[in-house]
């Protein structure tokens, strides 16, 4: 398999593109990166195209919901728009793949409720087709708190998804949901097209659980890659089709351009991303 290409969530440095977009993006590709994954990019598609054009930067994937009315996170709820809209803005920036990044708890509790989220993404990516798209989901994990006949509420999903749907798994998400992150990884197989580099130390119990305590990705005690408890060496290599390793901090543990130097390094000099 070819090594999947680096490439960083632009939720990691929120703040920072928001005050300076273009010194943003010239800072990541001065790091070495060639390719970022993109997030609130609906409302201003032409603007993000000619900030990663001027950067000789790309975003193949982005972040944006299509499966939620609105989309709650830890740090306040993002309105959702159309498909359709998310959808145009995605091929104006020129993305291959438009990947959901979160569904709430409550809709992952239930089999109806698993259901519905795999009819919408089933959905969606026929949509998605008429722009020359497809359409992935990004876990947390809240997707491991139920079982369904000894199944995950997340095992359950992939059953239910059709084959096209793109999957980016949150290693560090996965790991703090239970689960033996490579044995999953291995699991998905071929269906696994991006990874979530990210790297922490996992919090005692599921903050997604119903009955924990709100929390804020403030609270999170997340390290630079291979300095935390996820195996990422060994999930990365045990992937048959990954085509992107992608760096997230969702709260970087300090100045946000040197930690991501530090994880893009670790995966660059240890031969796991090109």
């Amino acid at each position: 398999m070819a090594l999947p290409l680096a490439s960083v969530q632009l939720y990691s440095l929120a703040t920072e593109f928001s005050a300076d977009m273009n010194g943003s993006l010239d800072k990541l590709a001065t790091i070495g990166l060639k390719n970022v994954e993109a997030f609130d990019f609906v409302r201003r598609p032409a603007e993000i195209r000619a900030a990663l054009d001027a950067s000789g930067l790309a975003s193949p994937t982005g972040h944006a919901p299509l499966l939620s009315d609105e989309l709650w996170t830890p740090d306040g709820s993002i309105p959702t728009p159309a498909n359709e809209v998310v959808f145009e803005a995605a091929a104006e920036i020129g993305m291959t793949t438009v990947i959901d990044p979160m569904v709430p708890t409550e809709r992952w509790l239930t089999e109806d409720g698993v259901q519905d989220i795999a009819d919408r993404l089933n959905a969606a990516s026929e949509k998605a087709k008429e722009f020359g798209l497809k359409v992935g989901y990004h876990n947390h994990a809240q997707e491991f708190l139920a079982d369904f006949d000894g199944k995950t509420a997340y095992q359950r999903f992939l059953s239910l998804v059709d084959p096209s749907v793109a999957i980016e798994l949150d290693l560090f998400w996965a790991l703090v949901g239970g689960q033996d992150v490579v044995s999953l990884v291995r699991e998905i197989g071929d269906r696994l097209v991006a990874i979530h580099v990210k790297d922490g130390v996992a919090p005692a119990s599921n903050p997604f659980a119903p009955d924990a305590p709100e929390f804020s990705s403030t609270s999170l005690d997340q390290r630079h890659a291979g300095d935390g408890d996820v195996p990422t060496v060994e999930a990365l290599q045990a992937a048959t089709n990954v085509q992107y390793a992608v760096i997230e901090y969702d709260h970087a543990p300090g100045e946000v351009f040197e930690d991501i130097e530090n994880s893009y390094r670790f995966l660059i000099d240890g031969g796991l991303a090109a």
